[in-house]
């Protein structure tokens, strides 16, 4: 990714767009057909003579022009013929941000492949669900992950549509009129660079595209997020349901505290998603230029583009690794599922109630009052309700007990697999 986003780079590819529209304009009889392959064959251009001229004329796109023209010869009077700045600027981004999208669209391609492998690990591996931080019903550790892998698959097909948004170039010149040259060698310079031309654009492509793209960057570094805060949660002492692997003997996890193992790539992970997030809102800003073109969003650009692209690919490197290498504790899962003492079948409970023909406000209010009970004083929810002449008059000794089993609430966990991952997935 950082090779992508170099200057070198960056002007190789503003290169290949000079070069690409040369060649058409020799076509098209514009300019001598001489003059494009003096300009295809020998141009070349040093970052360290762009910069020196740079300084000089105070304009990057003139520098490069002027240092490509000496590599040229006299053919490169017809180098950037009919062209302005952004004509190259714009058209050569969309090729930089085309090679990051592969990279990332191949970065979320192998987080899915971990997710999906892991999740039939643990289908059956059960935890308890959590709403508000406190237990709710039993779910399996496989169907989080699961959750995961199907948020990670939408992210992809986001990243894809805004990747084709971004995969158009403009050669409309310096207010988007064609005026010095025809919208047929537009169309013919981004067919040989693999891009659509904008239907219509100013100076400049405009730039609720890059904010729908740096829109979907934070959205997938914000799923990303999510599965960090996740296991960082599940890695809290009380809790350790699961574990970042640590390197025993290697790895420190405290300059102080030698006990510690800390989960300090999800942290990490969280801390950059701000990053990203806060760079969607800059691209958000630069939607709304003055008239035909103004600059204020070309320097923000220059960081927010490359930065959440950047951090994107390391997070999705690093939570890849963090789900292939995590430890799981499914008999520490199983403890805090029974941590509460039964509590966590209330619902089944009321509903068989209910179908038995009790009354359900009258039912809820039954069970809510031992599980008060259980929650203050502690001792046992299944007991206390089987004791219950109210609900005993309901419900039999074996209907209790079938309440109270866990396996009722996950019957379809495979039905939930076979709707994510399809019949073709192997377990």
């Amino acid at each position: 990714m950082g090779r992508i986003w170099s200057e070198e780079n960056k002007l190789a590819a503003w290169l290949k767009v000079e070069i690409a529209t040369a060649e058409a304009q020799a076509e098209a009889g514009i300019i001598p057909a001489e003059a494009a392959r003096a300009i295809a064959t020998r141009a070349r251009v040093d970052p360290k003579r762009v910069a020196e001229l740079e300084a000089r004329v105070k304009h990057d796109v003139v520098a490069f022009t002027m240092a490509v023209s000496e590599t040229v010869g006299p053919e490169a009077r017809w180098l950037h013929y009919g062209l302005t700045s952004n004509d190259i600027l714009d058209t050569a981004q969309a090729l930089q941000v085309a090679e990051a999208c592969e990279l990332l669209l191949a970065g979320l391609g192998k987080l899915s492949d971990v997710l999906r492998r892991r999740a039939y690990e643990f289908k059956d591996t059960v935890m308890v669900g959590r709403t508000h931080g406190v237990h709710a019903e039993p779910i399996t550790f496989g169907l989080k992950l699961a959750n995961w892998y199907a948020e990670s698959l939408r992210n992809r097909r986001r990243l894809e549509q805004a990747a084709e948004q971004m995969r158009v170039g403009k050669i409309s010149g310096a207010v988007g009129t064609f005026g010095h040259l025809p919208p047929e060698l537009e169309q013919r310079i981004c067919h040989k660079l693999g891009l659509t031309p904008a239907a219509i654009s100013s100076q400049v492509l405009q730039r609720d595209r890059h904010a729908q793209f740096l829109s979907t960057l934070a959205l997938a570094a914000s799923s990303l997020e999510k599965i960090a805060l996740e296991i960082r949660h599940l890695q809290r002492t009380e809790v350790r349901e699961v574990e970042e692997y640590f390197a025993e003997g290697e790895q420190r996890g405290s300059s102080a505290m030698p006990h510690k193992r800390n989960p300090v790539t999800s942290e990490q992970i969280c801390g950059l998603a701000r990053v990203v997030r806060a760079n969607a809102g800059a691209a958000l800003e630069n939607v709304a230029l003055w008239h035909e073109r103004d600059i204020s969003h070309s320097s923000v650009e220059r960081i927010i583009l490359p930065d959440s692209c950047a951090l994107l690919d390391y997070m999705l490197a690093r939570t890849t690794e963090i789900v292939e290498t995590l430890i799981v504790y499914p008999e520490r899962m199983r403890q805090n599922l029974e941590l509460t003492r039964g509590l966590v079948f209330s619902g089944q409970l009321l509903l068989d109630l209910t179908a038995k023909g009790a009354p359900r406000q009258e039912a809820y209010a039954w069970v809510q009052e031992h599980a008060m009970e259980v929650w203050r004083h502690g001792g046992d929810f299944r007991e206390r309700v089987s004791a219950d002449s109210r609900i005993t008059r309901f419900l039999s000794p074996a209907e209790i007990e079938a309440a109270f089993d866990f396996k009722r609430q996950l019957k379809y966990v495979d039905a939930i697999f076979q709707r994510v991952f399809g019949a073709a997935v192997s377990h």
